[in-house]
């Protein structure tokens, strides 16, 4: 079955909702289309650097292109059918986007696979996607595939990409980037030629298998105008051309980093920087610093471990350094809301800018930065409100697989706080049957709604109604601008046994924000009397990210707030001390509860923090509750246990916390000291006083030199105040 808006079909073809005007009124173009005519405009510009031997090997859009076509070639060459698969599993490379884009270009589909995924998951996509090829990145990955390939009766090749191939290996069907791309070579132009004129838009060019936190994982199909009508647009709207650089490290089985890494600068020109494969454990900001970028996405696990690592260094400040930074931080949340309300900078922020924060951009990397962006998970307004203290806004950008990437887009001059911005021009947005506070189930329709889900009818039938509108199971509400708030999922939505619907996810947050030793939590009381949640504590994590005994700094500090001694995981378990600390946060979250049934009511530690190698979070680290669920039954089971006998719910009272142990505000949940200390307030007013000072000298520049007042040479010749720069190291 399929209809106009949607189809199972990987052959098949959906209606393009092309308008008579506006953003969505451009003529759809294949993904090939939008590379060649980015090639003509910038054959000889830079497109993909990644570093080699310590050398950044580079290449042009014109090789880009040229390699892309040796691929797909090769592709034709050894048997790929059109609308057959092509998987491709490995850290992000320029062979893995010149197998995407060969692929494509060859009239197959292009299917990225996790590198975290087990052999029986890459089987299952395998299988389900009927691929005929996959591209590897290295030996480790190659044995994940032989494992399971005499059961895959498809699949005819398998290429490596960054390792070598043994004779043996060779035997299964088996060859090195080099021997593949030399078979290529030799096939004539015009069989590519054809596989490109028989492309159309409205077919199928790209599967992104989800994560699967409820399931299976399902292929969503994104055409070739999905995606390049999506990619410009992004271009378009955030300001992305052939100036631009561009950081890839996140997963490219992600749309996130296709739209971003891939995509989006193929149709603008930008050049793209590949990290190092070991970013995420600790050489991403070197690679930051080396290339500093002027657009960076991460997700909110990134932008924490960020803040972790700077916190960490301005806490560690002492005397006048520190003073300073914590003046500048109250001066860039005043940026940032004045920023909102299109009011006046507040007077400091020059001064501010010139001695804290473009150091610590500098440190970070982005300092050219024009747009860091969260996307793919939740961010909580904790780490949001830290970076813009350093005047580094983190804008949110909100969507899923399904509409290609993006939905809403928060950037500068459009953007509020809590919201993740407004629609992309051109697309629909409505709240399905919302309650009298506007909240509902969020749908979108446009050019950017996937084609369905392959292979699975009935489940595309459900996520795309009659009418062309994408149902994303989302909660949320649109304020009298058009700007979005999420509030929950339905999915996720707890129904207890008194049939109260609760999202947990709000409730979640507010214990994390009261108890900053708590890393990750979760509410249960699906069909349950009343709520319970279970959490866990921040630790240090190793370079597989598995958790570890060890807490980390922020939980040490923590510790030694409240009294307690603990500087493991498994002390923490026993301190009476830290039990309380959370007691006390779950009770401020409960005294927020909207009702009696959305207050926690029993709680328990976890042994171990969750980690993907655990099996509690995905690949992009959102939270898989049914795994947790099993995981953990037999204590949550203990939870439930004697319900008749249970202690009463914590009263909406709390109890008077201990001198050692202070619950910190919402606002400073996570700073290890007070802002307000006389010594810190005296150094702010001197600081007010002269950057009001400072700034009159500024404008004093641009009058003649002969109207300068003294003072404002002696404080351009180095005689006015002395202020030593940061030597804040991550």
């Amino acid at each position: 079955m399929t209809s106009k808006h949607w189809t199972a079909d990987p052959d098949g073809e959906v209606q393009i909702k092309k308008t008579l005007s506006g953003p969505s009124s451009v003529p759809p173009r294949t993904i090939h289309d939008v590379f060649l005519a980015t090639v003509t405009a910038h054959k000889d510009s830079p497109a993909l650097k990644v570093k080699r031997t310590n050398r950044w090997a580079s290449w042009t859009y014109q090789q880009y292109y040229e390699d892309c076509s040796t691929a797909a070639k090769a592709f034709i060459k050894l048997g790929l059918q059109p609308a057959s698969a092509v998987c491709i599993m490995g850290f992000n490379a320029p062979e893995w986007f010149i197998a995407d884009i060969g692929s494509i270009m060859a009239g197959g589909i292009a299917a990225g696979i996790y590198t975290t995924n087990s052999a029986e998951s890459c089987k299952y996509i395998l299988s389900h996607s009927k691929a005929q090829f996959i591209v590897v990145e290295n030996r480790i990955m190659l044995d994940k595939i032989l494992q399971v390939k005499p059961q895959l009766p498809n699949l005819l090749h398998v290429i490596v990409y960054n390792d070598h191939v043994s004779k043996e290996q060779m035997d299964q069907n088996v060859m090195d980037w080099a021997t593949f791309m030399k078979i290529g070579s030799d096939l004539p132009e015009y069989e590519l030629q054809w596989r490109l004129k028989n492309q159309k838009p409205n077919k199928c060019s790209t599967l992104i298998y989800t994560s699967g936190t409820t399931g299976p994982p399902k292929a969503v199909m994104l055409s070739h105008d999905n995606i390049s009508w999506t990619a410009l647009a992004c271009c378009q709207i955030l300001n992305v051309r052939e100036t631009s650089d561009v950081v890839s490290y996140l997963p490219l089985s992600h749309i996130a980093a296709q739209i971003i890494d891939l995509h989006g600068p193929m149709a603008c020109g930008a050049t793209v920087w590949f990290a190092k494969p070991d970013a995420l454990k600790g050489t991403l900001v070197d690679t930051l610093q080396e290339v500093r970028p002027t657009m960076f996405l991460g997700v909110p696990r990134v932008w924490e471990k960020i803040q972790d690592k700077v916190e960490m260094q301005i806490n560690e400040m002492k005397g006048f350094k520190r003073a300073l930074t914590k003046w500048a931080q109250r001066i860039g949340t005043d940026v940032g809301e004045a920023k909102q309300n299109s009011t006046e900078l507040p007077r400091g922020y020059w001064m501010a800018d010139r001695l804290v924060f473009n150091k610590i951009k500098q440190i970070l990397g982005l300092d050219r930065c024009i747009l860091q962006a969260s996307a793919a998970a939740p961010i909580t307004q904790e780490t949001v409100a830290f970076f813009q203290s350093l005047d580094i806004p983190v804008y949110e950008i909100y969507g899923m697989s399904e509409c290609s990437g993006p939905q809403t887009l928060s950037f500068d001059g459009q953007h509020k706080a809590g919201s993740t911005g407004k629609s992309i021009p051109g697309s629909e947005i409505k709240i399905e049957n919302p309650d009298r506070d506007g909240n509902g189930e969020i749908c979108y329709r446009g050019r950017h709604i996937f084609m369905g889900y392959m292979h699975d009818e009935e489940t595309t039938g459900k996520t795309i109604d009659k009418d062309g509108w994408l149902h994303s199971g989302d909660i949320g509400k649109l304020d009298k601008n058009n700007f979005l708030t999420i509030t929950g999922r339905i999915k996720e939505i707890i129904i207890t046994a008194g049939g109260e619907n609760i999202a947990p996810i709000p409730i979640e947050d507010k214990v994390k924000q009261y108890a900053p030793i708590v890393s990750n939590c979760m509410v249960i009381g699906d069909k349950m009397k009343f709520l319970s949640l279970v959490c866990t504590l921040r630790c240090v994590m190793n370079d597989a990210h598995e958790p570890q005994d060890d807490l980390d700094w922020i939980s040490l500090d923590q510790c030694k707030r409240l009294g307690s001694t603990a500087t493991t995981v498994s002390e923490a378990l026993m301190d009476p001390l830290v039990l309380n600390n959370i007691k006390k946060a779950v009770q401020e979250a409960n005294k927020q509860a909207v009702s009696n049934a959305s207050k926690i009511q029993k709680f328990r530690i976890l042994p171990e923090d969750f980690s993907i190698a655990g099996g509690e979070l995905g690949p992009t680290l959102k939270l898989k509750r049914r795994v947790v669920m099993t995981k953990y039954a037999d204590i949550i089971a203990e939870m439930y246990d004697d319900y008749n006998d249970r202690p009463p719910p914590p009263s909406s009272q709390p109890e008077k916390m201990p001198d050692h142990a202070p619950m910190p505000s919402a606002a400073s949940a996570r700073r290890p000291e007070s802002d307000s200390s006389t010594e810190d307030k005296i150094i702010a007013q001197h600081l007010d006083e002269l950057s009001l000072h400072l700034d009159r000298e500024r404008i004093a520049q641009s009058l003649p030199s002969g109207m300068r007042s003294r003072t404002n040479s002696q404080l351009s010749d180095g005689s006015g105040p002395p202020f030593p720069p940061l030597q804040t190291q991550l």
